[in-house]
């Protein structure tokens, strides 16, 4: 396939706003992409990872019963070191890491309360939660989308839905935060980043320990996401407290990151679009379809990892057991064997069967709500954000979080310089105004005083 010339593929070398040109490259040249494991496998990781890059392989290993979340060599999902065993404990307990039956039997626990028929009931909250976090960006000059909107958002929305107090979304989301910092990509996984992340999860699994156990202790008819899981565990032995307070970390944290990524992303992909604002605007109806075009278009978990547990061949590739193989769904969404012009952004799209909610046993549970959310927060965004209406022409600030796994902007700063620059002229005036003493009764032709 000429790869002479392909250097290996390092994530960590990815422009983080467009790496798009890049899986094009490597998509057409060598789709199914072996890069050697340092130290030849000795840490367990496989003598070789490969890098899926095309949709047939990505679908058939996210699908696949050979192709599992734990290593078979080491048994383990998350590369943490030893020493973080806390950490460890709670990050291995997640359910997107468990393979059957103990998947099964958790997953069949955590499925009614997250079902399409139990979220939509959800709607009304869920728009309240949307309304309330909006009405306050709306006269700023300079709003940042997300940590004013797509970040608390989710998280409001995912508190409610398990039962935790709404109030203390910040302290839920710095530790969930430190959580990431220890795996893919981002950040510190040095000692100190590590360290971090060692005690957020100690912090969350005691909160979440003490709270089912409550709950337990309560006894009576569930009210809430947790009070099911508090149940279940009455009910079954084998879902120990533990494993059910690790549910509970990440569906907390899992279940805000990548809403949080797709409506930073839909909101600058918007920007570079007023006429799609313009039709999403004049016909809300067609926001539902336009959020499977962002989760297609621009996923917020571009990689997902897989360890094959048997002798296997891909695209011809001779794929041995416990060998490590990255799923990159970003690229397989633009693979135009199944997209056409898949680089077009196209809101009237029928996208088909895209893999941003995964695929097979472990397709996100959370899938229902996450389409609530974005379908939500997008539609109130463009009916109460003016820096997002098409003529707006806002100046935008934004930043990545050096991570593939959730991607999408840390920042988003959205500014009207002009208002910007009205305000703090009328700021100036107020200050002054003992020396100009009719500054404040005749303003300036075309300033408009905010209220004192």
């Amino acid at each position: 396939m000429g790869t002479d010339r392909l250097a290996p593929f390092d994530p960590g070398l990815l422009d983080l706003v467009d790496p798009y040109p890049v899986y094009h490259r490597y998509r057409e040249r060598d789709p199914v992409h072996a890069v050697p494991s340092p130290g030849g496998g000795a840490d367990g990781s496989g003598d070789v990872t490969w890098y899926l890059f095309r949709y047939a392989e990505v679908a058939r290993v996210l699908a696949g019963r050979a192709y599992r979340r734990r290593s078979p060599v080491t048994g383990r999902a998350a590369p943490i070191p030893e020493g973080y065993e806390t950490l460890r404990r709670v990050v291995e307990n997640w359910l997107v890491f468990l393979d059957p039956p103990r998947h099964t039997r958790l997953r069949a626990r955590v499925n009614p309360p997250l079902a399409s028929a139990a979220v939509t009931g959800l709607r009304p909250v869920v728009r309240e939660i949307a309304e309330e976090l909006a009405a306050p960006l709306a006269g700023r000059p300079a709003v940042d989308v997300v940590g004013g909107f797509a970040a608390p958002f989710p998280l409001l929305v995912i508190a409610r839905v398990l039962g935790v107090e709404g109030r203390l979304w910040p302290w839920f989301r710095e530790r969930a935060l430190a959580l990431q910092e220890a795996g893919g990509t981002r950040g510190d996984r040095t000692g100190p980043g590590l360290a971090r992340a060692d005690h957020a999860a100690g912090e969350l699994e005691r909160y979440f320990t003490a709270a089912l156990t409550a709950r337990q202790e309560a006894g009576g008819e569930p009210r809430d996401l947790m009070g099911a899981l508090a149940a279940a565990g009455r009910e079954d032995a084998s879902l120990t407290p533990g494993l059910l307070a690790s549910t509970c970390v990440h569906l907390l944290t899992a279940g805000h990151e990548t809403t949080t990524g797709l409506l930073g992303k839909a909101v600058l992909a918007l920007l570079a679009r007023p006429g799609t604002v313009a039709e999403l605007r004049a016909e809300p109806g067609l926001v539902a379809g336009a959020v499977e075009e962002f989760l297609r278009f621009d996923p917020p978990v571009q990689m997902v990892t897989r360890w094959a547990w048997r002798d296997t061949e891909l695209a011809g590739r001779r794929v041995r057991r416990g060998d490590r193989l990255v799923a990159v769904i970003g690229s397989a969404h633009r693979d135009p064997a199944h997209f056409p012009d898949p680089d077009v952004l196209d809101i009237r799209r029928t996208t088909g069967r895209h893999c941003a909610f995964g695929l097979g046993i472990h397709y996100c549970a959370g899938a229902a709500l996450a389409r609530l959310e974005a379908e939500t927060g997008l539609a109130v965004l463009l009916d109460r954000l003016p820096l997002l209406r098409p003529d707006a022409r806002p100046t935008v600030e934004v930043e990545y979080a050096p991570d593939w796994v959730f991607h999408g902007p840390s920042r988003l700063v959205l500014r009207n310089r002009e208002q910007e620059e009205e305000e703090e002229e009328e700021e100036e005036e107020e200050a002054t105004g003992n020396d100009h003493p009719h500054s404040s009764v005749i303003p300036p032709m075309g300033i408009q005083r905010r209220s004192a």
